[in-house]
């Protein structure tokens, strides 16, 4: 049976649309009073398409997040009149002020959740599988849906051929690649996200794949992490 209508919601696992913004500012290395707004714009829409293609179900604040880019970006391109500068605001203050204050209220509750837990962190845990774990120090660091498309979008850029990604996966079903990937992960501990990516593999088999692996996330089936230093994204068995 096809499951090409995969659906795969992002509630829970993943970020919304601040989040995203964060992300950009941070790939592009740009100052949060000083967004170069029509690059974030375009950045940010290309984003929106590849969670529509993958049939992701996010919440309509990335929409309205949208709505807000694209106004500020044409209020930016309106002329200013001299005389006018003085008492004209910068439109990005529209954005940037919001990020600022939920940027300080995420490292606030990053602060809280390192506090021990009653029964997770003041007791022992009690014994059981062993498991492969990432280790902070080893300077992994969870990873987000974004970093995720990046990273498949390199996959598919360096394929031969044509670039373009159609998302419907007729021939493949994503519940049986979960059930690949759960026998990886059972075998070897943890995977790369390129080793789940055979080199003869074809697209459409490719992006069941990456499907299936957000499915995962979802379900709590998998820690995906990324190292600090090299970028490697890396795949736990929960």
């Amino acid at each position: 049976m096809s499951d090409h209508r995969y659906e795969v919601k992002v509630e829970n696992i993943f970020e919304g649309p601040m989040d995203l913004l964060v992300y950009l500012i941070h790939k592009n290395e740009v100052d949060i009073y000083d967004i170069p707004i029509a690059l974030i714009t375009e950045q940010y829409l290309e984003y929106i398409d590849w969670m529509k293609a993958m049939n992701v179900d996010f919440a309509g604040d990335f929409l309205l997040m949208a709505a807000t880019l694209t106004q500020i970006k044409s209020r930016m391109l309106l002329p200013i009149h001299e005389g006018d500068e003085a008492d004209e605001e910068d439109p990005r203050l529209e954005i940037t002020r919001p990020l600022v204050e939920y940027l300080r209220m995420k490292s606030a509750a990053e602060r809280l959740a390192l506090r021990p837990i009653l029964g997770e962190d003041t007791f022992t845990r009690a014994p059981g599988k062993a498991e492969i774990e990432p280790d902070p120090e080893d300077g992994f660091i969870q990873v987000s849906l974004f970093d995720l498309i990046d990273a498949f979008q390199r996959i598919i850029e360096n394929m031969p051929g044509e670039h373009g990604v159609d998302f419907d996966t007729e021939r493949f079903s994503i519940k049986d690649k979960i059930a690949y990937i759960i026998e990886m992960l059972e075998e070897k501990g943890s995977v790369t996200f390129t080793d789940l990516f055979a080199r003869n593999a074809e697209k459409e088999e490719m992006i069941a794949t990456f499907l299936a692996l957000l499915e995962m996330g979802k379900l709590g089936l998998v820690r995906i992490t990324q190292h600090v230093q090299s970028g490697t994204i890396r795949l736990f068995y929960q």
